[in-house]
């Protein structure tokens, strides 16, 4: 729930303190990737490069036509590839996206694609049901016994009926046909099965990272072989592309009475989430969703990629695509008699994870969620790539770059504000057949919001 009080911002010095680490991850460049086992290396993020082989999860060779532009057919460059598997699920994933840069195929939808790759990772399935299967029956345990400490609570005569003196669950137990345990016993038991949970997860997190590093090595071992991606455009070198957490200036204290309630959204994580609850206000004069985005961005400008599973997007601008994902909120018509005047404040829009531009994923029908989205910056970057450029920017020029993009000042090339990713929130491996498969190529959904 966003804050009930939002005018009247507090500029008081006091109130400002350090700056608070919110829920998104930044993607920015961190140098050219040289190492020819890392270029192999799915799990390598990057930006741009050639999008060979080894570098798929699926064990076939994607179609070459993934990567056409749907205006002018023509192959396009590797934008960025990440590194992204989804929390507790078996499937090895990344995320290719490829870019055109042709002027006229801009501002035309299917410009931009994006697609995931998936790869069924065996031992890290065995790895997740062993330990799905520890938690059960660690969970079944302590029901078990806090089961037997509610008996043991509510019968006043299990003392009197129990034909053992040190058990304490008495008539229950007896209609229940389980078998009697000391308290001491019990507890012993889930202590030693918490104990050996801990060392059994060590010792799974450890045959985890063995078989990350053996897929790896596995996948960096594999032989180049002539193919079609092998002579698509690229922007080379590749660069790396690093994460670091996004960090704002905490938002002023609002002035209120002391006696108002004001509702503040819940953390997770320790981390900031109020900008994620933050309204948009209609306004005719300024576009304010303009403002807020390079307001939000100047806290770090060589950000590429903004990363936020489940996340909030950060439009770029007043657009449509604005209009669907943050419609306007719906509300009482407004009075048409002097009695029944009142005063209507203005609307505030927040992002509707339901709009109607979000279409279901087209094979399991799963809704659609934001995943990530592709900054201005990285314009700047694979021009940079493209022309060889090395220089390492200063903070001035590097903000004074991105403001230019911002402005409107895009060279001949690609023209985006924005690219906006959703993807199936199943991650879904079905096939035509409706059967469950180990290797997966499937396009997501990509929302163009262009310069301004």
């Amino acid at each position: 729930m966003a804050p009930s009080v939002e005018e009247d911002w507090s500029d008081s010095d006091e109130e400002l303190g350090s700056e608070v680490e919110t829920s998104v991850l930044l993607g920015i460049p961190d140098g050219p990737i040289t190492s020819v086992n890392e270029l192999a290396d799915a799990a390598v993020s990057r930006i741009g490069g050639h999008s060979v082989r080894v570098a798929f999860l699926p064990a076939n060779e994607p179609p070459i036509s993934s990567s056409q532009c749907k205006i002018c057919s023509f192959p396009m460059e590797l934008l960025v590839q990440m590194w992204c598997p989804f929390e507790n699920s078996p499937m090895d994933r990344a995320l290719y996206v490829w870019g055109c840069a042709n002027p006229g195929c801009q501002r035309k939808n299917g410009s931009v694609r994006a697609w995931r790759g998936l790869r069924f990772n065996e031992k890290y399935a065995a790895e997740l049901e062993a330990k799905t299967a520890r938690k059960r029956a660690q969970e079944e345990t302590k029901r078990q016994a806090e089961q037997a400490k509610q008996a043991s609570k509510t019968n006043p005569f299990s003392l009197q009926m129990s034909s053992n003196p040190n058990n304490p669950f008495g008539l229950g137990t007896q209609i229940f046909g389980n078998s009697p345990s000391p308290v001491s016993g019990a507890n012993s038991s889930i202590n030693d099965m918490e104990k050996d949970y801990s060392s059994e997860d060590e010792e799974s997190e450890t045959e985890s990272t063995n078989s990350e590093q053996s897929l790896l090595t596995a996948m960096t071992n594999t032989t180049l072989s002539e193919s079609a991606w092998t002579a698509a455009p690229a922007y080379s070198p590749p660069l790396y592309l690093s994460t670091t957490s996004e960090y704002l200036p905490p938002q002023p204290k609002p002035k209120i009475p002391s006696s108002a309630a004001v509702s503040e959204p819940a953390a997770e994580g320790g981390k900031d989430i109020s900008w994620a609850f933050e309204p948009y206000e209609n306004s005719l004069e300024v576009d304010q969703v303009f403002e807020r985005f390079t307001k939000r961005v100047g806290y770090e400008g060589e950000q590429c990629i903004r990363y936020e599973l489940h996340g909030t997007p950060l439009p770029f601008s007043s657009d449509k695509i604005f209009e669907s994902l943050f419609p306007i909120p719906s509300s009482d018509p407004l009075p048409v008699t002097k009695p029944d005047f009142k005063v209507i404040l203005p609307q505030k829009r927040t992002y509707s994870p339901t709009s109607g531009m979000l279409l279901p994923c087209p094979s399991c029908r799963g809704k659609r969620i934001f995943e990530c989205q592709l900054m201005p910056n990285l314009i700047n970057i694979l021009r940079d790539v493209e022309g060889k450029t090395t220089k390492k920017l200063t903070d001035e020029e590097r903000r004074a770059a991105v403001q230019k993009n911002l402005k409107g000042g895009f060279e001949k090339g690609m023209e985006w504000g924005t690219c906006m990713i959703f993807s199936c929130e199943n991650d879904c491996r079905i096939d035509l057949d409706g059967k469950e498969v180990k290797d997966v190529w499937r396009e997501e959904l990509v929302l163009v919001q262009w310069d301004v």
